[in-house]
């Protein structure tokens, strides 16, 4: 099953916890066993697996990243949004995870998050389930 799920990001950067979104999906296609496919297809915005018990690590991604990639460089591309280019592809636009027993199978503080660098936006993220 493919499911094709809408994120309204609110800010430049932010990290979007949509473990909700996944969890519904994979539920929806009633898969007890086998992969969840994440794919993100924008160039700009990212996905991946970080802490869900302290906000704190959030922001600290976030402010590290931004320190690393600045927003203003002596970037070439004319658009204004290389570091947003960068940091996309530093995260990377997809994740694999194992569902066992018809549940993501993520560590205890794990929780999936929608990257967004180049926001506000509206974006996609394509959930992929395969039975296996």
């Amino acid at each position: 099953m493919l499911k094709e799920i809408f994120i309204n990001t609110r800010s430049r950067i932010e990290l979007i916890n949509v473990d909700k979104e996944v969890t519904s999906a994979v539920s929806e296609c009633g898969i007890q066993n086998g992969l969840c496919h994440l794919w993100v297809p924008h160039t700009t915005a990212a996905i991946t697996i970080n802490e869900n018990a302290d906000p704190s690590v959030v922001r600290d991604i976030l402010t590290s990243t931004s320190k690393l990639i600045p927003q203003h460089d002596r970037y070439l591309h004319a658009e204004g949004n290389s570091d947003a280019h960068i940091k996309s592809s530093l995260f990377g636009p997809s994740l694999t995870l194992i569902v066992a027993g018809g549940k993501l199978c993520l560590g205890t503080w794990q929780s999936v998050y929608f990257c967004e660098f180049d926001g506000p936006r509206r974006r996609i993220l394509w959930i992929k389930t395969m039975e296996g």
